[in-house]
């Protein structure tokens, strides 16, 4: 099943609804979406009639207390970013703050001079949850969703710690929807720059996987629904620049993409 978060025109009263979208593939004029009674974090019931996914704008599917990322856990990127790969997981934040839908543009800070994309799998957790075995993992995640760990780099550097180069409004892209039924295991991972692609893998490469994930994470944090995982980033990061389109495919989610601009 795939859940989206919209917004209907505004000559339709402009309401922000959640809905299941439904037809083959992702061309929005092949989908409908039918709002739901509520939200997704419990049970649910169509309401209303569909409407045409190209009639909606789509939002970022969830609005996360906080986003959780997972950093250095494809061997190939820690070999090209010069590091060591980590024993255990490496954890930091992204605000809620950073965090835009499908087509909202990127905005490139005044004082940078390397932004890079990175492309992810989401997690997107479905219910309050703390200390969570790895046995359990799967049944505290609502579904899946692509994300892209925008990154400051010269910020990220310069800082020697992650939080400013990662938290600059606008620097976590997620959609176009959660895909509820997905073996996430070994499912692609991409990203295009203007349609040339620059990172591919597959999840199955990660070096902590998804249940190890959460088993760290709820160790030490409670997470509660709507929060998302990153789980991070293939080999193949690089810099954007103004004017360009940057595009994350995760296999049996979809593609999310967004235009990037210079600072406003």
């Amino acid at each position: 099943m795939r859940i989206a978060r919209f917004a209907v025109p505004s000559e339709q009263g402009g309401d922000v609804r959640f809905g299941v979208v439904e037809g083959p593939g992702e061309d929005p004029a092949d989908l409908v979406v039918t709002p739901i009674d509520g939200h997704p974090f419990a049970p649910f019931s169509l309401v209303g009639e569909p409407l045409p996914l190209a009639s909606v704008r789509l939002l970022a599917p969830v609005l996360p207390s906080k986003v959780v990322c997972i950093g250095k856990n494809y061997a190939d990127h820690v070999k090209e970013m010069g590091l060591s790969a980590p024993e255990d997981p490496v954890v930091f934040l992204k605000p809620s703050t950073s965090v835009v839908g499908p087509g909202d543009p990127i905005v490139l800070p005044r004082n940078s001079n390397r932004v890079d994309h990175e492309a992810e799998l989401a997690i997107v957790v479905g219910r309050l949850c703390r200390e969570v075995p790895r046995e359990r993992a799967l049944d505290v995640i609502l579904g899946y969703t692509c994300g892209n760990d925008v990154t400051a780099r010269d910020h990220q550097a310069a800082d020697k710690q992650w939080t400013r180069g990662k938290s600059h409004d606008t620097f976590c892209p997620l959609g176009p929807w959660i895909e509820t039924e997905l073996d996430a295991s070994d499912v692609v991972v991409q990203a295009r720059v203007d349609g040339e692609l620059k990172q591919d893998e597959r999840t199955s490469a990660l070096i902590h996987d998804i249940p190890a994930i959460v088993e760290w994470v709820t160790a030490f944090m409670t997470l509660l629904p709507g929060d998302v995982i990153l789980t991070g980033t293939p080999a193949g990061v690089g810099p954007l620049t103004a004017g360009q389109t940057v595009s994350v495919t995760v296999g049996g989610v979809g593609t999310l993409a967004n235009p990037v601009v210079g600072p406003r």
